[in-house]
């Protein structure tokens, strides 16, 4: 389930880190409120996805999560692409939990 779900934090954390320019550029967003915004919501992907061996790594990824379809008020494209990152993120505890729960029934099997 962890790197599924580190894999969905480590793109969305590329993508937050590109969405800065567009805040500034594009939507006409002070630098001053754009950098900490959007490279604070990437910084706090990497911290998620660091600490995905605990429980607080996932409520952190959840956070982003939000904040990402947060953005989408500013700059509306984030809509979409909070919700897809969203919706990856959901996948990847969902199926990582069923592989998860595979392996563990192959190995008891195999036992």
């Amino acid at each position: 389930m962890r790197s599924l779900a580190s894999i969905s934090l480590g793109f969305e954390m590329i993508v937050l880190a590109l969405v800065t320019p567009v805040m500034i550029s594009v939507a006409d967003i002070r630098p001053a409120v754009a950098v900490p915004v959007c490279l604070g919501l990437a910084a706090l992907a990497l911290v998620a996805a660091g600490l995905l061996k605990y429980r607080v790594g996932y409520v952190l990824g959840s956070l982003v999560q939000v904040g990402a379809l947060g953005l989408g008020f500013v700059v509306p494209v984030m809509f979409v692409l909070g919700a897809a990152f969203a919706a990856f993120w959901v996948a990847a505890i969902v199926l990582g939990r069923r592989i998860d729960e595979a392996k563990k029934a192959h190995e008891a099997a195999s036992s």
